[in-house]
C-alpha cells in the first residue's frame, strides 16, 4: 500500500543522523526479527514525504521495535514466544491470588533480570529521540515496558502498559526502582541459584518449578505488601486517564505513525449487557477481569492501540504503519511498510 507523493529525498546515507549512540551489544540483532524483504527506495521516498508533509507525528511504538535490541516479542512469526513455545504471559489475576506464582514469576525475573535490564537501544530509537529534539515527534506513546526509549533520551513519552524498571506495592503504591529490589532477592536468596531455559519477553525467562520452590520473596519495605512490577499484565487494565491522555494527544496531532506493533487482537472480558457498547469502549476496558455480582460476563475481542488508530482516523489523519507482518490496521494505512525498524528509520530526514 503506497502514497502517491512522487518527491525526491535527500540520499539515503542520512548525512544528517548526528551521532546515534551505542549500539545495542546485547543478543543477536536477528535472533528475534522475523525476515522481511530489502528496503525498497521507493517506499523509503514515501516514508520521507510523510515525515516531511508532519509538522507534529504522533508515533505508537511496539515490540517491533526493541526486538532489533534482542528482547523477543510475542507474536512474530517463527520468532515470537508464540511460535517458539507452549509457554504463555502471566496473568494479572493469577499473580494477585497466588503466592506460588508471584514466587515463581519472581525467581524467573531475578534470573532474567541482569540481562533485560542491559538490553540497549537501537537505531529506530535513536532516530525517534533525535525526532523529538527536533520538533518534529509531537508525541510518543510505547505498549513496551523495556525502558529503552528513555534510555534513547525520549522525553514526550507515554509507557502504555508500564515499565519493568519499577516495581509498584500493591497495598499501598509505594514505588522502587527494579535494581533496588533485585538487591533485596539477592539478600534473600544468597546461596539459591538457577540455569534458565530459554528467553522470553519482558524480563522472564523459564525455570522449572522445582528450581523455584525454595525462593524467597521479599514484601514492601515500607507496609509489608504485595510488590509487583509496575506494568499491566494480561488481564489487568490500563488507567482511564492515561487513556484520555492518549487520545488527547492524538487529537493534537497531524498524523500517525505506528512502528513496530501488530495492533492485534487480544482477547478479555466484557459484561453482556454492555456488549452492544463495545464498539464505543474506551482502552481502559481491556484486559478487563473484574467481575461484578449479577452480571454475566463474556469472552470477547478488543484491540490494543487500535482505539487510537480510529480515532487518528475520525480526525482524517494520515496513518503510516512500518511493521514486519500484517497488523489490525492495514487498511486504514495510506502506506504499510514491512522493514526493520532500525534500518528504515535512521534514513529519514526529519527536518
Amino acid at each position: 500500500m503506497r502514497m502517491s507523493f512522487g518527491s525526491t529525498v535527500r540520499s539515503t546515507a542520512a548525512r544528517w543522523l548526528p551521532n546515534l549512540g551505542p549500539r545495542c551489544v546485547h543478543g543477536s540483532v536477528g535472533l528475534f526479527v522475523p525476515p522481511s524483504p530489502p528496503l525498497d527506495p521507493e517506499e523509503v521516498k514515501e516514508l520521507q514525504r510523510f515525515i516531511t508533509l508532519s509538522r507534529r507525528v504522533l508515533v505508537i511504538t511496539g515490540a517491533g521495535i526493541s526486538t532489533e535490541s534482542g528482547i523477543p516479542d510475542y507474536r512474530s512469526e517463527g520468532v515470537g514466544l508464540y511460535a517458539r513455545t507452549d509457554r504463555r504471559p502471566i496473568q494479572h489475576r493469577d499473580f494477585v491470588r497466588s503466592a506460588l506464582v508471584r514466587q515463581q514469576y519472581w525467581a524467573r525475573n531475578f534470573v532474567g533480570w541482569p540481562t533485560f535490564s542491559s538490553h540497549q537501544p537501537n537505531p529506530a530509537h535513536w532516530a525517534l529521540s533525535y525526532w523529538e529534539r527536533l520538533g518534529k515527534l509531537y508525541w510518543l506513546v510505547t505498549q513496551n515496558v523495556d525502558a529503552l526509549h528513555t534510555k534513547a533520551g525520549s522525553r514526550r513519552l507515554t509507557e502504555l502498559h508500564g515499565c519493568m524498571h519499577r516495581v509498584l506495592c500493591l497495598t499501598c503504591g509505594e514505588q522502587t526502582g527494579r535494581e533496588v529490589l533485585q538487591g533485596r532477592l539477592e539478600v534473600l536468596n544468597p546461596t539459591w541459584n538457577a540455569e534458565a531455559h530459554g528467553l522470553a519477553p519482558d524480563g522472564d525467562v523459564f525455570l522449572t518449578e522445582e528450581q523455584v520452590q525454595d525462593f524467597q520473596v521479599p514484601a514492601c519495605a515500607r507496609c509489608g505488601g504485595t510488590l509487583k512490577p509496575d506494568v499491566v499484565f494480561f488481564g489487568d487494565t490500563v488507567h482511564p486517564d492515561k487513556v484520555d491522555f492518549v487520545h488527547q494527544r492524538v487529537r493534537e496531532a497531524d498524523s500517525l505513525l505506528v512502528v513496530g506493533s501488530s495492533l492485534q487482537v487480544c482477547v478479555g472480558t466484557v459484561p453482556f449487557e454492555e456488549q452492544g457498547a463495545l464498539g464505543r469502549c474506551p482502552m481502559w476496558f481491556l484486559f478487563n477481569w473484574t467481575y461484578r455480582a449479577s452480571l454475566c460476563f463474556l469472552p470477547v475481542q478488543v484491540y490494543s492501540g487500535y482505539r487510537f488508530i480510529l480515532t487518528a482516523q475520525e480526525k482524517k489523519l494520515p496513518i503510516v504503519i512500518l511493521n514486519i507482518g500484517p497488523t489490525r490496521s492495514d487498511h486504514l494505512a495510506c502506506l504499510k511498510l514491512d522493514s526493520r525498524c532500525g534500518e528504515l528509520l535512521p534514513l529519514i530526514d526529519p527536518h
